[in-house]
């Protein structure tokens, strides 16, 4: 015994049903889709499209969207195989731990809270921006030094810095009332998503068909810009245009498509995991992926990319920006559009920070984290001090690092996640071919590897910078692993 252990799918299974100290089953398969759609359709939509187009790829940002759900649904037929056979909470971590042992196990859980937590800081960010843009509609906005990091400033046309960031109080806040919902409760959490899921979808569609007559082919001309390099704001150069600002802008947009991951970590929180889990995943993301190559194409079609690289345009609430300067006869649905978008990156966080707790719950059960983090509480049955504690951590994120950081770091995290999932599908069918599969992928091995190679390429055109920050992260992580959760692991201690 010692790191490789594995823990058996038996002992998981068991671990499922513990009376009163388990996670209260109240999700259905519509509750499962709907929380999926609630995290994929926020912040990656309506805030790292542009981005991505004005870093990356121009508009072809559309054929990167097209890369990173064919990673995604490759990497999702892999997790709703898994969701089905290990109904547990804990997502990629307890899947790793069943097939490639403790110590992938743990970087993978540590590496989801690149997911889960600093995406759920992401989107706070992205959910300041669109309050001031809801503010700036009364003659209000919250000052530039209080609603952004310390390492943003507001520059002129020449240059000249005009306003130093300080502290991100609108993120702050919003990451503060979504943890005191999630300690309510899944199931009443599930339903303001649903409605949350609903208006938001709403929003999209609406965009899509009303701004289809605003767009300008000179937009689209060249749709794949020639290879070239683009030094943003924080001096961080980006492959753009070719091949590789396609796989960048698909790193990027990739952002956009997390969420339908985070149904697996509700799987001990479904009624009927073994059916309403691949529902889940599967459903959520093929409904995302339409909607989100229709928007790109016209979000670019409307706006020349160049307007998203600009602070004093279309940098910062790219939507709401667009609707109000090109399509003029529809200055209320730029109000509109904010508003819905505000609810809407609600859900986001609401979905992530769900995410990670369970994750941490499932770590924290196996001994790899203190036990705080899998204390339920006495009525709600949630693990509130797990919340409480990202509350904190995802707090800080979202008030102290800029948007841009953090949502790359949370692309590269999630991909390395996906990596592992698909290797992990492959190697179980190899060592337990014995075990019940209610959902099988097919092809297997072929889709396994298709899976990784489409990771890899899109997590390369993430660029060496976020390379980097993937591997220091990781390596805080072994850090800890070594010096507590290898000694205080249960399976471990167990088999002394």
């Amino acid at each position: 015994m010692g790191i490789f252990t594995k823990k058996p799918i038996g002992k998981l299974l068991l671990d499922a049903d513990d009376g009163e100290k388990t996670l209260k089953r109240t999700l259905s398969a519509t509750n499962l889709v709907a929380l999926g759609i609630g995290a994929i359709i926020g912040a990656g939509l309506f805030v790292r499209t542009a981005a991505a187009a004005a870093n990356n790829a121009g508009p072809s940002v559309t054929i990167g969207f097209i890369v990173a759900a064919i990673g995604c649904a490759l990497a999702g037929l892999c997790y709703a195989e898994f969701a089905s056979m290990i109904p547990i909470a804990g997502s990629a971590y307890t899947y790793s731990y069943a097939t490639m042992g403790e110590l992938v196990a743990w970087i993978i859980g540590w590496d989801l809270v690149l997911e889960y937590a600093v995406g759920a800081a992401t989107v706070g960010i992205a959910w300041s921006e669109y309050l001031n843009k809801l503010l700036e509609m009364f003659g209000m906005r919250v000052p530039y030094e209080w609603s952004h990091s310390p390492f943003e400033s507001l520059k002129d046309a020449s240059g000249m810095v005009l306003s130093h960031g300080i502290m991100n109080i609108p993120a702050l806040f919003i990451i503060f009332m979504i943890s005191l919902l999630l300690i309510k409760g899944s199931k009443e959490s599930a339903v303001v998503n649903g409605i949350i899921v609903i208006s938001k979808v709403s929003i999209v569609v609406l965009f899509i068909i009303l701004g289809w007559g605003y767009m300008m082919p000179a937009n689209h001309t060249p749709y794949i810009p020639p290879a070239s390099t683009y030094t943003d704001s924080h001096n961080i150069t980006h492959n753009f245009g070719g091949i590789w600002g396609i796989l960048g802008a698909a790193g990027v947009v990739f952002f956009a498509f997390i969420g339908f991951d985070a149904v697996s970590t509700a799987a001990q929180e479904a009624k009927n995991p073994k059916r309403d889990m691949p529902i889940g995943i599967l459903g959520s993301l093929a409904v995302c992926t339409i909607l989100y190559v229709l928007f790109a194409h016209v979000l670019t079609g409307v706006a020349n990319y160049e307007d998203f690289r600009d602070a004093t345009k279309g940098k910062e609430a790219s939507v709401a920006y667009a609707i109000k300067t090109y399509m003029t006869n529809y200055s209320w649905l730029g109000n509109l559009v904010t508003v819905a978008i505000l609810f809407g990156f609600s859900s986001v966080i609401l979905v992530m920070l769900m995410g990670q707790s369970r994750v941490f719950y499932s770590m924290s059960k196996d001994g790899l984290v203190p036990k705080m983090f899998s204390a339920l509480h006495p009525k709600y049955h949630t693990p509130y001090k797990s919340n409480l504690i990202f509350l904190v951590i995802v707090g800080a994120f979202a008030a102290f690092i800029p948007g841009d950081i953090v949502g790359e770091m949370t692309s590269i995290g999630t991909l390395f996640a996906f990596v592992l999932v698909c290797a992990g599908v492959w190697i179980l069918r190899v060592t337990n071919p014995e075990i019940p599969r209610h959902f099988k992928v097919p092809l297997v091995p072929v889709v396994s590897i298709l899976g990784i190679v489409t990771c890899i390429a899109m997590m390369a055109g993430l660029g060496t910078t976020n390379w980097m920050r993937l591997g220091g992260w990781l390596l805080i992580g072994l850090v800890i692993y070594f010096g507590y959760s290898k000694k205080h692991s249960k399976l471990n201690n167990d088999n002394k």
